[in-house]
């Protein structure tokens, strides 16, 4: 592999202006198709073959008019003695939701008097909008239209919220700022690192590249399939993050090879030969781990991880063609220091000091220090990761519902007020769907059997037609209530007592019941996912380093750093630790969260894992001496692997500065996840287990050898040809100048300057 690395790099140097023209254009055709494709994503996912999917499924077949999103609107009295039920105010509601009406997509519209949904207190009234679309699908015109309604009645002082599938101001529109203040402190760090403007701004240039194009085509891709935004969320976080990590790691060993006196000519090749092959097999780890996602059998997972894959495969490409490209235009430049000051000369002394002595940089200080306290630093380290994890354990995963929403929200107001009003189980309303009902009586006696249920407020038929009961079921608790999550497998597991003698079916559905749907599938779906993942890991890192113990602490490390990333959320967004410092109230984890997590913190966990060990073997090959080796190789990975993960880090917490509480969370999770596995597990555990087991680190069975090729990750072979030209050119000095001293006579006292 380091000899193909080698020629291609040496190609994009020598035809960089082929190479860069390539990519723009790619990147400007991406553009182009994304424009002209017209392709959105969108927030809505289904997941086929839960029993909420076929409820929606039937409703939409039998019951159109009842298959689509719904909204509830809260009217509200909140100051003195005025109620909702005055005249005035209840001539204005009714008006108001008359208009609605008229307004494109909307099937039914429930004013609250009619179906009397009046609070004990005459202060809160519940209308309800029945959509003819499904909750993605619903417009933003319609639903602007439906804020234009309610503004004559919020004038006349009246409160108006909103809450339910999709309702005014649901969307969230993503920022794009934490993503430039990320961008914008990782060329602070790299400033830090480089000292010099071309080294700092090339892996964030090379990265941008990646991601516009990658995204573009994720774009164009969205008019012909159904892609979710969390799958674009992903792919840019991948896509930044694996592209700013290949570069700085070929980079940082191409200027190391320019300070020892190398030509650019001759740096760029090497340093994709040696460095470029630990990037190409961190990349097809995250790669093939992304690809993993499609056995789940989950549609939004598969899309989400081919995506994310795409993202990083164009990263990976982008570190093999462009960066040697632009690394031939920037010539030494990447090795001229700016003259800012301070920063300039102290960047300038560090990477001098380190490529002359690799063992002064204060990396190379942490590695010894590991190395010589290597039981303790192992034994500590594993235990604070094992008591960060301790919250993990009592984990409950689920969808965000407006409790979760801060206390100005829209959906937080109509929450509080629906609870305040009516209980809390009016803002998770059960659907239950019978399926072969012959007659309203039916209908009837099945919600009279629902209504007998613990927990439950009261079951009102809607309609029967067609075949299709609708029945309308309030619980007494909450929607991510556990009692609530009961009630629904109680309904399920003793559904033919409930059907009676009716002959019907009866299905669960609604909005509550498919995020609790979609919960227990993600939740059922872990575990095979982190087995797949693993087990595809340990198969290529095992390749990679030739080698079984390698890849087995490579995986534990990001078992652990995985654990206590999560329990540190745990603690701190469902226990409520952090409701001070993030201003949003106590939460279930977002399910989603563990796999997003997963795929993105393995991504970043084997970058660092493939940089620092890579480097360990590369020394411990070229010189032997297990323990020296760790020293050598840790130290100098330290340096690249600390600024990759400040960055991610820095990014990462950009996104807890956001409004939206499940943001909040990720960026949270994902920040804890990056600073835990490059600084606990990759450069204090692996160095302190490698130094103790030694040279055994590198055991493996005789039959590999013979049966699996060397992919000489660490570019031995391209370290012998500068020792072989260098022969070559001694041979021919040597034969010069055994002609020269034939031709002197001797005793002329000449044989002295011959051999001089």
């Amino acid at each position: 592999m380091s000899n193909h690395l080698y020629r291609l790099a040496r190609f994009a140097f020598r035809r960089r202006r082929l190479v860069l023209a390539a990519w723009l254009a790619a990147a400007i055709a991406g553009i182009a198709i994304a424009i002209a494709s017209g392709g959105k994503t969108n927030d809505a996912f289904t997941i086929p073959g839960t029993e909420a999917q076929n409820a929606a499924a039937i409703l939409s077949a039998r019951l159109p008019a009842f298959s689509g999103g719904q909204t509830t609107i809260v009217f509200a009295t909140t100051t003195g003695t005025a109620k909702v039920t005055d005249p005035a105010a209840e001539a204005a509601i009714e008006s108001a939701m008359a208009k609605l009406t008229s307004i494109r997509q909307v099937s039914a519209v429930a004013n609250p008097f009619q179906s009397h949904l009046v609070s004990p207190s005459g202060k809160i009234a519940l209308g309800q909008v029945q959509w003819s679309a499904l909750a993605a699908g619903v417009t933003d015109s319609s639903l602007a239209a439906v804020t234009a309604a309610m503004k004559p009645l919020q004038a006349s002082g009246v409160q108006v919220e909103y809450n339910g599938s999709v309702y005014p101001g649901w969307h969230t529109v993503a920022s794009e700022v934490p993503e430039l203040v990320g961008l914008i402190i990782a060329f602070g760090i790299l400033m830090i690192t480089f000292g010099a403007f071309a080294a700092a701004g090339m892996p964030i240039l090379g990265a941008i590249i990646g991601v516009v194009t990658t995204l573009m085509g994720i774009t164009a891709v969205a008019s012909v399939l159904t892609i979710a935004s969390a799958s674009t969320t992903v792919a840019l976080m991948l896509g930044l993050s694996c592209g700013i990590d290949y570069g700085l790691f070929i980079l940082s060993r191409h200027r190391a090879n320019l300070l020892n006196g190398m030509t650019p000519e001759e740096s760029v090749p090497l340093a994709m030969g040696t460095a470029g092959s630990a990037v190409v097999f961190a990349a097809l780890t995250v790669i093939i781990a992304l690809c993993g996602l499609t056995v789940v059998g989950i549609p939004f997972l598969t899309v989400m991880g081919l995506a994310a894959a795409a993202s990083v495969t164009v990263a990976l490409l982008i570190a093999l063609t462009l960066l040697p490209a632009l690394l031939g235009f920037a010539g030494t430049r990447v090795a001229t220091f700016t003259r800012l000051p301070r920063l300039g000369a102290r960047a300038e002394r560090a990477a001098r000091r380190s490529a002359a002595d690799p063992g002064s940089p204060a990396g190379a200080r942490w590695a010894r220090f590991v190395v010589r306290h290597r039981a303790i630093m192992l034994l500590g380290g594993i235990a604070m990761l094992g008591v960060l994890a301790i919250p993990a354990l009592s984990i409950q995963l689920g969808l965000p519902s407006g409790a979760s929403q801060p206390a100005g929200n829209t959906q937080r107001q109509a929450y509080d007020l629906t609870t305040e009003g009516f209980g809390a189980g009016f803002n998770g309303a059960l659907l239950i769907v019978g399926q072969d009902t012959r007659r309203p009586a039916d209908t009837e006696q099945i919600a009279a059997a629902l209504s007998k249920l613990p927990d439950v407020a009261n079951a009102t038929p809607v309609i029967t037609q067609n075949g299709i009961s609708l029945i309308r079921l309030i619980p007494e608790s909450g929607p991510s209530d556990p009692a609530t999550a009961t009630l629904v497998h109680t309904i399920r597991d003793h559904r033919a007592a409930i059907e009676g003698q009716t002959g019907a079916r009866i299905l669960v559905g609604g909005t509550t019941a498919s995020n609790l749907d979609v919960s227990a599938k993600l939740s059922a779906a872990l575990p095979f996912f982190l087995i797949v993942v693993t087990g595809l890991a340990f198969i290529l890192l095992t390749v990679a380093f030739g080698t079984i113990l390698v890849p087995a602490t490579s995986i534990l490390g990001f078992l652990l750093s995985m654990a206590a990333a999560l329990g540190a959320q745990v603690a701190m967004f469902q226990w409520g630790w952090g409701q001070h410092i993030f201003g949003i109230p106590p939460a279930q984890t977002i399910s989603i969260l563990p796999v997003i997590m997963l795929a993105i913190i393995f991504g970043l966990s084997s970058d660092y894992e493939m940089f620092v060990v890579s480097r360990i073997k590369e020394d411990y090959t070229r010189n032997g001496g297990a323990r020296r080796a760790v020293q050598r190789g840790t130290g100098l990975s330290a340096r690249v692997v600390t600024a990759a993960a400040l960055i991610m880090f820095s990014i990462f917490v950009a996104f807890t500065f956001t409004s939206d509480p499940t943001i909040k969370a990720i960026g949270f999770s994902f920040a804890a996840g990056v600073f835990l596995d490059a600084f606990v597990v990759r450069l204090t555990l692996v160095p302190a287990i490698m130094a103790i087991t030694g040279s055994r680190i590198w055991y493996h069975p005789q039959w590999f050898a013979r049966h699996i090729p060397d992919p000489d990750i660490e570019g031995q072979r391209l370290a012998r040809k500068p020792a072989q030209r260098e022969l070559a050119a001694a041979g021919t000095r040597g034969a010069e100048w055994r002609s020269s001293a034939a031709a002197v006579p001797p005793g002329t006292g000449r044989e002295s300057a011959a051999t001089g």
